[in-house]
């Protein structure tokens, strides 16, 4: 496999967790936002959409993160990231998609991008829309942790699911745009485990070969 990220993309931060837990080793290679090389006609002919990450599996290019994910689940279903309660499958799905549809697209690249060269915010104001969508989509994140009560060491139980992957991935982009933790009291706890793993630590942005 071969995996086309970049160390700060909270999508690629997300499947490369996923990757560990699965026990899965891949080819890493850069693709620098930074410096715009998504919009390459290279790269475009990999994912059309010019986003990260993209897996390489023998001839499939595999795209959108939550689709990826899945495709792990049902191709090395063991270690299994979702339960098999039918209503637990439904709570860590909850989870994952507060992450994926209502916080991470909010405080994405392109969306941020456009704030500051299409409609003039500074970087103030950028961090102030940041942090208002993480702190809004935290609240309803803590709020099911604490309201079905299916939380242990990780977000369902003492076992990784998605949610985990989902959380842990949305924690460090809270933390880049100085978001206080501790609001959370069980989000923190799961954070603090996860991150002594080392499926977690090694996926960690700092520990990415292009991390600058």
């Amino acid at each position: 496999m071969q995996l086309y990220s970049f160390f700060r993309s909270g999508t690629s931060h997300r499947l490369r967790i996923a990757l560990n837990l699965k026990g899965l080793e891949t080819q890493y290679l850069p693709v620098d936002l930074r410096k715009e090389a998504h919009f390459s006609e290279e790269f475009k002919k990999i994912n059309p959409q010019g986003f990260v990450p993209a897996l390489i599996v023998g001839d499939e290019v595999l795209t959108q993160t939550p689709a990826i994910i899945e495709w792990l689940e049902e191709t090395y279903p063991t270690p299994a990231l979702i339960p098999a309660d039918s209503k637990q499958r439904i709570y860590v799905r909850t989870l994952s998609a507060i992450v994926a549809c209502d916080m991470h697209p909010l405080s994405n690249r392109r969306v941020l991008e456009r704030l500051r060269k299409e409609m003039g915010q500074d970087e103030k104001a950028i961090n102030e829309w940041c942090q208002t969508w993480i702190i809004d989509g935290f609240n309803a994140f803590e709020s099911q942790l604490s309201r079905h009560g299916y939380f242990g060491h990780f977000c369902c139980g003492d076992t990784p699911t998605i949610a985990d992957v989902y959380l842990i991935a949305q924690v460090e982009t809270a933390t880049r745009f100085n978001v206080d933790l501790s609001v959370w009291p069980i989000i923190s706890k799961i954070n603090q485990h996860c991150l002594q793993l080392p499926e977690f630590q090694l996926a960690k942005p700092s520990a990415q070969p292009d991390a600058s």
